[in-house]
Parts: C-alpha cells; sequence; structure tokens
C-alpha cells in the first residue's frame, strides 16, 4: 500500500547528549536535537497485520495534516527539524485520524459495548500510546508515560489505506452518526483528536472556567479554533481571539468567539482590558507556538487586570525560552501550567459528545486531498495561513 512517509538523518548536535530513553539512530525524545535533512515521500510499504489479541485493523477514512506533521518536515537554518518532541524515522506519519475497522483480535474490547470490535465500527484513535503501568500512568497521568510512543511520530501513522490502533486507544463514533453522514462522519472524527489537545489544556491542565468568566487564546490554528469553540460550550462570557489572519478570525466568530484582535494592527493589552471592562480572563491559553513574543503581552494584561488568579496554559510546542517576570505572578497571584496531550480524564469521550451535540470542529476544514497530495500541503501549511486545516480522504 502508499503511504507518506519522512526519512531524516541522525545526526546529534554538537554537545548533544542522549537521554536514557533515547535509542541511538533510532528514537529520540528531543527530536529536534538529533534529526537532520527531513524529507518526506509516498512510497509502497507492507499492509499492517495484527499481531497482538488486544490490536485492531483501521481502514483508513480521513487524516488531517497537524502542525506537528509541519514542524517535522521543516528545518531550520542548520537542516534540524524543527519539531522537537518524541519521534523516530523513518514513519508513516498521521496521527489525526478516523476510519472503519476491519478486523480485531480477540481481546481488542469496544467500550462502547463492551464487547470485542466488530467490523464497521466508525471509530478515531488516542495518538499517544500510553503503556498503563509506568508511575505516570498509574497515577492518572497517561500523557506522561515514561514509555510513551506516539502513532505518527515513532510508530506508523495514518497516512496510508490502514493502520494499526490497541483497543484501548480507540473510540467509537456511533454517537456521531445522528449529526454527520457519509465522509463528514470522518472528518468530524479526524478532529476528536486535535479538539481533545484542546479540551486537555483549557479544561484539564487549565481547570477549566465557570460559566460567566473570560477567556483568551493566543493563535488562531486548528488547537486555538478548537479551544474558542470548547470554552464557548463551558461558559465562556467573553471568549476572545488574538490572531493576524482574516480568515481564521472570521472562523472563529463562526465557533462562538465574541471578540477577536488583529494583534498587528491593534493593542492586545488595551483589547483584552476594554472588552472585559478591566477585569482580564480567567485563562490565557498560549497557542501560537511564539511565546517570546507573544509572552509580554500576556504578562501586561494579567499585570494591570483587576481580576487576579489568571492561569496561563502552554500548549504550542516550541523550543524557546519564555521570559517570565515572577513578581507578575506572585502579586496578582496567577500561575503558568504546560499541557501536553490528550489522553485520559474523560477528554476523547467528552469532545466526542460535544461534537454530538453540536459543536461543529469541521467547518475548519479548508481542504480535502489525496493521500499522494500530502507532501505538497506539508510543505503549503509552512506559510500558507489561510489553509486551516488539510484533511486526507481515503475513498
Amino acid at each position: 500500500m502508499k503511504a507518506v512517509r519522512l526519512h531524516a538523518k541522525w545526526d546529534p548536535r554538537p554537545g548533544f547528549k542522549l537521554g536514557p530513553k533515547d535509542v541511538e539512530g533510532k528514537v529520540c525524545w528531543l527530536g529536534s536535537k538529533v534529526w537532520r535533512y527531513p524529507e518526506v515521500v509516498v512510497e509502497e510499504v507492507p499492509e499492517p497485520k495484527i499481531k497482538k489479541p488486544t490490536e485492531v485493523l483501521i481502514q483508513v477514512k480521513a487524516c488531517g495534516i497537524c502542525g506537528s506533521d509541519v514542524h517535522m518536515a521543516q528545518a531550520d537554518q542548520d537542516g534540524y527539524m524543527l519539531y522537537p518532541g518524541l519521534t523516530g524515522f523513518p514513519s508513516t506519519l498521521g496521527h489525526e485520524f478516523s476510519g472503519i475497522v476491519v478486523d480485531a483480535g480477540p481481546e481488542a474490547i469496544n467500550r462502547r459495548t463492551n464487547k470485542r470490535f466488530e467490523p464497521g465500527e466508525p471509530v478515531t484513535s488516542e495518538e499517544m500510546f500510553w503503556c498503563g503501568h509506568c508511575r505516570p500512568c498509574a497515577d492518572g497521568y497517561p500523557n506522561h508515560c515514561e514509555n510513551l510512543h506516539e502513532i505518527g511520530f515513532d510508530i506508523d501513522g495514518a497516512f496510508a489505506k490502514y493502520v494499526i490502533s490497541d483497543a484501548k486507544y480507540l473510540w467509537s463514533l456511533k454517537e456521531l452518526e445522528k449529526n454527520y453522514q457519509g465522509d463528514k462522519l470522518f472528518l468530524a472524527g479526524s478532529l476528536v483528536e486535535p479538539t481533545s489537545v484542546a479540551y486537555n489544556a483549557v479544561i484539564e491542565r487549565g481547570g477549566g472556567i465557570r460559566p460567566g468568566e473570560n477567556v483568551v487564546i493566543l493563535g488562531g490554528g486548528p488547537i486555538g479554533l478548537a479551544a474558542v469553540a470548547v470554552l464557548k460550550k463551558a461558559g465562556g462570557a467573553k471568549v476572545i481571539l488574538s490572531e493576524p489572519s482574516e480568515t481564521r478570525r472570521k472562523l472563529a466568530k463562526e465557533l462562538g468567539a465574541d471578540v477577536v484582535i488583529d494583534p498587528t494592527k491593534e493593542n492586545f493589552v488595551e483589547a483584552v482590558l476594554d472588552s472585559t471592562n478591566g477585569m482580564g480572563a480567567k485563562i490565557y491559553l498560549e497557542a501560537t507556538g511564539l511565546p517570546q513574543i507573544v509572552w509580554k503581552d500576556i504578562e501586561e494584561t494579567i499585570w494591570r487586570a483587576r481580576g487576579v488568579n489568571a492561569t496561563v496554559v502552554i500548549v504550542a510546542r516550541a523550543d524557546a525560552k519564555i521570559p517570565v517576570t515572577g513578581e507578575v505572578f506572585q502579586v496578582r497571584r496567577a500561575q503558568i501550567v504546560g499541557s501536553q496531550g490528550h489522553s485520559g480524564h474523560g477528554n476523547f469521550p467528552n469532545v466526542i459528545s460535544l461534537m454530538a451535540s453540536g459543536m461543529d470542529m469541521t467547518k475548519i476544514i479548508s481542504k480535502t486531498v489525496k493521500l499522494e497530495e500530502i507532501p505538497e500541503y506539508i510543505k503549503k501549511l509552512q506559510t500558507d495561513k489561510e489553509l486551516i486545516k488539510v484533511t486526507m480522504l481515503n475513498p
């Protein structure tokens, strides 16, 4: 079968030492430190086979291009890929996917029925393959698994006809069938993963909001836009998005944003304070990936706002230092939290239920493409900010 694969050269940066979980020449938890000259190609690979009793074979129907895919294929001036996280190459890309169960092992249990998965079940999968037995997993923090693998990063992903996932990472999409038919069911299903990243950031890690509180999202990419929708559903009084792209600002309005800011033309701090009657926000979501640029404005807003107890959630991946002023967070009783991943805490089933209740995330899909077009659009997404989510549809 054809698959979209990424190849790169293992060439650790001068002075970089491998960590205890890295595997020489194969896997690194700090990918931007070792992988050089990334190249995305379409090539033939064997169809995957079920090898364990809990595994499920899925026919991929839809798979979105993530910002992580774009950054894995993008290199800095020294040729090192930009994505800073867990990676192992060569591997098939693609982790925002949905599809149909083709076959399942005898112990592959569907949580919807509490019985073995049957062929024909529409499903989506978590991207983080947590082990379930390490200390973070046992403590209830699967996103921080010590033995983590990630589909589309160091395990073959879903830019292909078929993919394998363990049943414990799968969630049925049956609940969506009343609202979505045909391809739209699978397009919606492919957005459960990125929407769950946003949900985990603002609800689980950020602590959520009381209905009537204000929130600010910096960055109108898929995660930022998903956060707009989730926080409006959660009862945000003023859901505020800061984003330079007019296309993305308009879409944020459709998803529930009350105020949109163009930070290239407006003063971010004044706009937030004006729209919240000087109170500021309960949550500030950093979803730009450019904390070194936006942090100053976040701090100034927190400092000048009359409200206290703000939480800044960092969700965008960036290998960049943040100029934190401790005095601001002490005096304003504010805090900073990091958010990684989407697993656990009811994130996936809650997002699916939100979609079933009318939260239509398919609005963020700018274009559907064929598998063979994925390398072209991974490159286009490096510069074309009018494209928000590009999704592969398999026939």
